[in-house]
């Protein structure tokens, strides 16, 4: 079935046999065939009287649900009219966090469009891959960012367009936009039609394209809010991940339009800035990964957060130090979770009566888990393997069927995580599956290993990997951070192998260790361990 007139997402989909199993199991999960996942999220609320309700804010801008409609509508006009558009062209959209990103978003998405969305962190030489791989048409871009995109020299990328994401001010979208109508028919989708492509981190050298369709991006808001958030008209979300992390998306976005609610955008989100908009706009949700929670509970004494019911943590497992310190300080529960860009967000998580702290939950409304050995046999209880997950959501890799066939086993999803399931069900993070160490015929978790070394006192950050080693295969090695960086001698050093070693079986201690200044990480809030291995081969 031909569902564009640019049908190049669909014609290079993985065929049938090699994507997961997908399934419902209950009606929320249905959808009509005839979908465009916009009239969900932002039509209906103009629809249902709700137009003048707030949307989004940021510190200096305030959009009502209507003003976001209207400027969605006007932008599917300029791509329509003055673009040279057609539908399914790739349309990439480059920017931080504002409101007229996700007034891009939904217009792409109405003129019947596929959303590429991308992280203001990116180069040029990761855009270009980006442009090649998806063969990407048209991009929107904030002025203050158009450079790396602009360098971009593809015969596919046919027009950058500007905007001001500031609020301030007009660039070439907002003059084009300035005489289109506010209303707009939307393309008809199928709800298996491809809304976005994500690509997966690290985009150089031959990229993962996932796509999802208009009917994944529903049955997503679905699955973790309600089991995890139960969400509100009246709540405030806010969070640190780009829009261009489907965490982001996810949290940011989706579950705030999905359910009527607002969101509070950040260009630059500082732990300080994410805690003075929780104490002035009193927000109620807030996303963000692990090394933000362990700086931000640093503050948060300065700040009145009585606002705040959720807490949501994903990106990398959250230590346990790092759930109790915050407990400690505000008396609320980190929700963890794990979630992949190929099943577009979080799929084994906790809510308030399933929490059981250390644990990253069980599989949310919508999917099941299991552990599987190399061979792809079910794990015994307690023993550690590698993920595997299905449900309403699955991985679709475009043009490259090689790696669909890695990710996908048997119908269910692999996702390179190491776990282990308990005796009630409960899934607890081993490690990825590239960061086991096996020293000495001993196989040592890295992030067992950061778990412990977090409960020092004079240790702020620690990131753990393994370091080719003749004698023991392999050898534990931390980077760590220290609270006070004049401590990082090889006495201290001594000091702190010797507390782990009475702190947890002597075997797992790091016998180097490296003090940095900082952690490499992503824009993501991810802590880079392969450029840590680079540096101790170095």
């Amino acid at each position: 079935m031909k569902h564009y007139d640019d049908n190049f997402t669909h014609d290079n989909l993985p065929p049938a046999s090699l994507q997961a199993e997908c399934f419902t199991g209950h009606s929320d999960f249905e959808f009509p065939d005839n979908l465009n996942c916009v009239e969900q999220l932002l039509d209906r609320h103009i629809a249902e009287g709700n137009g003048d309700k707030v949307a989004i804010r940021t510190f200096d801008i305030t959009w009502t649900y209507n003003d976001l409609y209207e400027k969605a509508n006007q932008i599917a006009h300029v791509l329509k009219d003055d673009l040279g558009f057609v539908s399914g062209n790739r349309v990439l959209i480059r920017s931080a966090n504002n409101p007229m990103y996700v007034a891009c978003w939904f217009g792409i998405l109405k003129a019947g469009g596929v959303v590429v969305a991308t992280m203001p962190l990116l180069r040029e030489k990761e855009l270009s891959v980006m442009t090649e791989s998806a063969k990407i048409s048209h991009a929107f871009s904030d002025y203050r960012l158009e450079d790396d995109i602009l360098a971009v020299k593809s015969p596919f990328l046919k027009h950058v367009i500007s905007f001001n994401g500031t609020g301030q001010g007009t660039s070439k979208l907002e003059v084009l936009m300035g005489n289109k109508p506010k209303t707009f028919n939307n393309y008809t989708t199928k709800s298996d039609s491809v809304a976005i492509i994500g690509f997966t981190s690290g985009t150089t050298g031959k990229p993962k394209m996932t796509a999802h369709y208009h009917k994944d991006i529903l049955l997503i808001c679905e699955a973790f809010p309600k089991y995890s958030l139960q969400p509100t008209t009246e709540d405030v979300f806010i969070g640190s991940p780009p829009l261009g992390f489907t965490f982001g998306l996810g949290g940011l976005v989706l579950f705030p339009f999905y359910f009527g609610a607002s969101t509070f955008l950040l260009e630059k989100p500082s732990p300080d800035s994410l805690l003075q908009a929780i104490q002035d706009y009193k927000v109620t949700i807030c996303f963000t990964a692990p090394t933000a929670w362990r700086v931000i509970t640093t503050k948060v004494v300065d700040y009145d957060i009585s606002s705040l019911r959720k807490c949501v943590s994903a990106g990398e497992t959250l230590p346990i130090k790092v759930w109790d310190d915050w407990h400690d300080a505000t008396g609320l529960k980190i929700i963890d979770g794990i979630g992949a860009t190929e099943i577009l967000h979080i799929f084994i998580s906790s809510n308030e009566e399933t929490m059981r702290k250390g644990a990253t939950g069980l599989p949310i409304r919508g999917y099941e888990a299991k552990i599987v050995d190399a061979k792809g046999n079910e794990a015994p209880t307690g023993e550690a393997g590698r993920l595997a997950v299905r449900g309403v959501t699955g991985c679709k890799y475009l043009a490259n069927e090689e790696r669909q066939q890695k990710y996908v086993e048997n119908g269910w999803n692999i996702t390179g995580d190491i776990f282990r399931k308990d005796e009630d069900g409960y899934y607890w993070f081993v490690a990825r599956g590239d960061d086991m160490i096996i020293s000495s015929g001993y196989n040592i978790s890295a992030i067992e290993v950061e778990n412990v070394l977090l409960m020092h006192d004079a240790i702020t950050e620690c990131a753990v990997v393994g370091i080719p080693d003749e004698e023991r295969g392999m050898l534990v090695c931390a980077y760590i951070v220290l609270k006070e960086k004049d401590k990082a001698n090889d006495v201290f050093t001594k000091e702190i192998q010797d507390w782990f070693k009475a702190s947890a079986a002597p075997y797992k201690y790091p016998r180097k260790i490296c003090y940095m200044e900082a952690l490499p990480k992503t824009e993501t809030g991810k802590i880079q361990r392969f450029k840590l291995k680079k540096i101790i081969q170095a």
